[in-house]
């Protein structure tokens, strides 16, 4: 079965746990494809087209596929998982649902200047320097990201209970009275670099229950 890894913002398909989960994975006979989500640039980044290149994905798999994501290209598997049944189950590690409220909370005055400016200069992973996202990117979250994603297929979370960028409290409500979804807390931030073997050996186990 097809498996699309989904990276989180300002990384790209070249991120360490992409290229690891990759190499993992393909190891076990998984076909493992990296999205490129910084779509249609980042500067103007949308999750309305980071949606539409999964889907695009999805068409060229042909058939059903597993969404691994990290933050917010976990909230994008999140999204298209609730309206694409071609998606059997997703892995989503330190999801960022709630996203733009979490950043209007964190910025405080910093939201209104970006508000007021139309860009905001972020760090980018990717270059490893600085890049700037127009506001334009958060009123599209906005206008998707409504609720918690209504994920009906098995999801498996990993999210670290010291994360300062998505608390785990965000996890811990999306799998709250959902039979489908299993939380596993993890002693880390955000990024779950140090929780990366244990990363790979519970996605391991969640695909091979899939195929039992």
């Amino acid at each position: 079965m097809k498996i699309l890894y989904l990276h989180g913002f300002a990384s790209g398909p070249q991120s360490k746990k992409g290229v690891e989960f990759d190499r993992h994975l393909t190891a076990l006979g998984h076909d493992v494809e990296r999205l490129n989500l910084r779509v249609p640039s980042f500067e103007h980044l949308r999750l309305s087209a980071m949606i539409d290149t999964v889907v695009a994905a999805i068409e060229r798999a042909g058939g059903p596929v597993v969404l691994i994501g990290s933050s917010l290209g976990a909230l994008t598997a999140a999204r298209v998982a609730e309206r694409d049944d071609r998606v059997r189950a997703c892995v989503l590690l330190a999801p960022a649902f709630q996203l733009v409220e979490r950043w209007r909370q964190q910025l405080g005055a910093e939201w209104d200047v970006w508000r007021a400016t139309g860009t905001r200069e972020v760090a980018d992973y990717t270059t490893g320097g600085r890049s700037t996202v127009d506001f334009g990117f958060v009123e599209d979250v906005e206008r998707i990201d409504v609720g918690y994603p209504d994920v009906r297929v098995p999801v498996l979370v990993m999210h670290g209970k010291n994360d300062d960028v998505v608390p785990v409290e965000r996890a811990r409500t999306f799998a709250a009275n959902r039979p489908n979804v299993r939380l596993i807390e993890l002693d880390d931030g955000h990024e779950l670099i140090a929780s990366l073997p244990t990363l790979l050996v519970e996605s391991e186990r969640f695909l091979a229950a899939l195929s039992a």
